[in-house]
């Protein structure tokens, strides 16, 4: 089994903890889409990516957005915003949901897709000239779920991250896969993902794989 993957059609016994149908605004308060899903990783239940169903615009209808660039609409109850564009959407690699059956595959696309973000819609830490889009290089090495893991653990051991994914005195980039700070909302709908990890990895799997994923975690 794959070590990414969607929720797909698994809901929430509470389904105002659920995320998914909210609608996500670009620059300008431009509406971009829905959320249709997220892509989480099964052994940690961390969410790296939001799947936006854009309703038709885009060619390939869907597209993602990593969790550390969303934020809480403040126009938009309930809804979610970023720092893009419908141009800058159509710049990404197309999202296909097969890619998430293999590792390899995922980690192809991956690529591809964070290597746009280095391109075009760079980001910078504020007053600075120092970019904060993870490049590709930052992006290889180690896998975002063990990346995840380092990044918590060097926030609990150290405390010394700062707005802006900097480790305080340092250039270096840290980067979020659990987005902490995005909202309440979204810290909910995080927290019972990780509650729910093995029900909603083993829904799907078969046998010999549910059980792999049950004696992981």
């Amino acid at each position: 089994m794959a070590q990414h993957g969607l929720l797909g059609n698994y809901r929430f016994t509470d389904a105002t903890e659920d995320i998914r149908g909210s609608k996500l605004y670009g620059l300008n308060n431009e509406k971009l889409g829905k959320i249709d899903d997220v892509i989480f990783d099964h052994f940690t239940g961390l969410i790296h990516y939001v799947v936006v169903d854009t309703g038709g615009w885009l060619t390939t209808k869907k597209f993602i957005v990593p969790v550390d660039r969303l934020r809480m609409s403040a126009e938009h109850k309930n809804d979610f915003v970023v720092d893009l564009n419908k141009e800058q959407v159509e710049s990404f690699p197309p999202y296909e949901e097969v890619d998430l059956e293999s590792d390899e595959q995922w980690s192809d696309y991956e690529g591809r897709y964070r290597s746009k973000w280095e391109a075009d819609p760079v980001m910078h830490r504020a007053e600075t000239d120092r970019n904060i889009t993870p490049t590709t290089q930052q992006m290889t090495g180690k896998s975002p779920s063990v990346r995840a893991v380092d990044s918590a653990a060097g926030e609990a051991g150290t405390g010394a991250l700062t707005e802006g994914g900097f480790a305080a005195g340092t250039d270096s980039v840290v980067i979020s896969q659990s987005a902490v700070g995005i909202g309440p909302r979204w810290d909910k709908f995080q927290d019972r993902l990780r509650e729910r990890r093995k029900q909603v990895v083993t829904k799907g799997s078969t046998e010999e794989s549910a059980d792999k994923y049950r004696k992981a975690g």
